[in-house]
Order: C-alpha cells, then structure tokens, then sequence
C-alpha cells in the first residue's frame, strides 16, 4: 500500500534500510523533503561525497543503474542512489519494457544490502508490468498530502522553527493555500516572525497575514450541491477547470469536504460555529456551512457520495478518461 510522506519518514527514522523506495508525484516541495530525509537517515554527513549518486534511467539506461547499485560504496556502510526519469521506461517499447522489468525484478529478488534504491516518478501507469513490480516489491510514497496531513506539516515547520500554532490555525492556513507544502512553508516562516515572543500563532495571525488561494471554493461548490443548484455547480466547475486546478485535486478536496459533512452530523445543528469548528479542526465560516449542509443531506446520500468520489479518483489515476466529462459525471452523482 502507498504510504504519505509522513507516515514514510516516520518508518525511515528508524534507520532500517528499505531496498528500493518509488518516490511518486510532482510536488516538488515534497519531493525534495523526502529526498532530504532519505540522505539524513543513512548516510552520514562526512561520507555524503562518496556515498550519494544521482543518475537519470532515460540517459544512463537500467543496466547501469541496477550495476551501480550492486557495486560497494566507497568508504560507507551505506549508499543511496537517486533515479530520475523512472516513468521514461512507460515509453519503451513493449519488448525493451519486458527486459527492464525482469532486470528490476531480479534485482529487487536479492537487493544489495548496502544500497538504498530511490526511483522517482511523476507518474506511472498502474497497469503496466513495471508498475505491478514496483507496488509488489518496493515501498512507493505518494507525493500528495491530505488536509491533516497538511496542518501536520504546519505544526511542524512552526516547532522547527521555535514557534508553536493552534491546532485550528494550522487547518485553516492549509485549508487557505490549497494544502501546497511550499506555500505553508513560507506562510510560517512569515507567522513565526510576525508572532516572535507570543505564546502562540492564532487563528487571528493567520487571517490578518495570510491571502487565501481558495477562499473556501469548494466548500461552495458542496453547497451548492447540498441545496440543488446544479447549474451553479457546472458553472463554478467549467471556473475551476478554466483556472487550471487539476481535476485529481478537485476530486480529493471534494471527498475531504464530504468526510467533514459525515463527521458534522454527529453534531447538533444548534451547536455554536466556534464548537462545531473545534470539533471539526476548520474554520467557523466554514464549520457552520459544513453543519447546515451534513443535516441537509441524509447519510446514506453521504457514504454514497464517497463511495463515487473514490471511484473517480481511481479512474482517474489509473485509465485515461476526459476528465470534464468524468467530472461533470460526478457532480450528478454527487
């Protein structure tokens, strides 16, 4: 099974060696914090002249790549060997993607004990043999980072930098900046200096210094949805699309909206939207609209719509459909 990136560093800060490691997705902020990890974790800063390789499976060609990472490491007990260019074997031919399938495979059947194998990939094509080895054999990281996941990160770059942010905050500057890890980076960097010698980064920090990417959009397009209007949906859709927010992201901040509307139901509809933000770690204005919608739609609609979520979210990670139209699906069925 993928892991998130937090959960992947949290098993490689034990220090135990992981043969092969698929680093899969295009944020570069995550990326490059995985990258930084996996050095820090198994070699030490003296020996990084010797025991770090960077190669590029396109230019290099797999043969080298698998032959560099049977070869001893200079001086170390441990090297790390960074691919790029993984998904480059997606283009071979079906023959040329046989041979580097079984040099991978016979590979990974008995790594080399002294080698970390990093395979990084923008993307790749669940179907294919390639793909089906890498899940079975190596650990892949998913570089995608969920609403908790980003509020997570928020605490955390706030601790390192000496600094410590409410739980709520920490949601509601994620939720403001789309979740991008780059973007939380640097709006801590801000909230840490704006709040140096406070106790705390507040909810009231957050929205005096940070400008909004989403301004709540897609709780709106829920709303809209909750209440019928399925011409404004289409609408505010066709924007988003026009925008350039990839249909992969519109999905999962659809079915994180709709997991918040499964947990709001279990809290009254009288409940103050300050508690019910508490409760439901986001921001009040969103927090009211969250309880006024999750009453609105019976449950069974909900566990539905998630279901449908889940749906689109597979296809369109592993076929190749047209994404408006798979889209514009969902919101039917939503």
């Amino acid at each position: 099974m993928p892991l998130s990136p937090d959960r992947f560093l949290q098993q490689i800060a034990q220090g135990k060696p992981v043969p092969a490691i698929v680093l899969h997705g295009t944020d570069s902020y995550l990326l490059e914090m995985c990258r930084k990890k996996i050095v820090a974790a198994y070699v030490p800063e003296s020996l990084r002249d010797w025991a770090l390789t960077r190669m590029s499976a396109r230019e290099a060609g797999w043969e080298e790549v698998v032959g560099r990472a049977r070869m001893l490491p200079m001086l170390a007990e441990c090297q790390v060997i960074f691919v790029e260019d993984t998904e480059a074997v997606e283009r071979m031919s079906e023959k040329g993607r046989d041979e580097v399938v079984k040099l991978i495979g016979d590979y990974l059947d008995a790594p080399a004990p002294f080698t970390v194998l990093v395979l990084e990939a923008k993307s790749l094509d669940s179907r294919l043999k390639v793909s089906k080895l890498l899940a079975e054999k190596a650990v892949i990281v998913e570089l995608e980072i969920t609403p908790q996941a980003a509020a997570a990160l928020a605490e955390q770059l706030a601790a390192e930098l000496g600094a410590k942010i409410d739980r709520l905050a920490a949601a509601h500057l994620a939720e403001m900046v789309n979740g991008e890890p780059a973007r939380i980076q640097m709006e801590i960097e801000k909230l840490a200096a704006y709040t140096q010698g406070a106790a705390l980064i507040t909810l009231k920090d957050v929205d005096a210094l940070v400008v909004s990417e989403k301004r709540n959009r897609v709780w709106d397009l829920t709303d809209m949805l909750a209440s019928g209007r399925r011409q404004d949906a289409f609408a505010f859709l066709e924007n988003l699309l026009r925008e350039g927010e990839p249909p992969p992201m519109i999905v999962g901040a659809l079915a994180g909206t709709y997991r918040r509307l499964i947990e709001a139901r279990e809290i009254p509809v009288t409940t103050n939207k300050f508690h019910a933000a508490q409760r439901l770690r986001m921001p009040p204005e969103a927090a009211e609209v969250a309880l006024r919608n999750a009453h609105r739609i019976p449950k069974k609609r909900l566990l539905a719509a998630i279901a449908s979520l889940a749906d689109a979210d597979s296809q369109l990670k592993s076929s190749n459909p047209d994404p408006r139209a798979l889209l514009e699906f969902l919101l039917v069925q939503l």
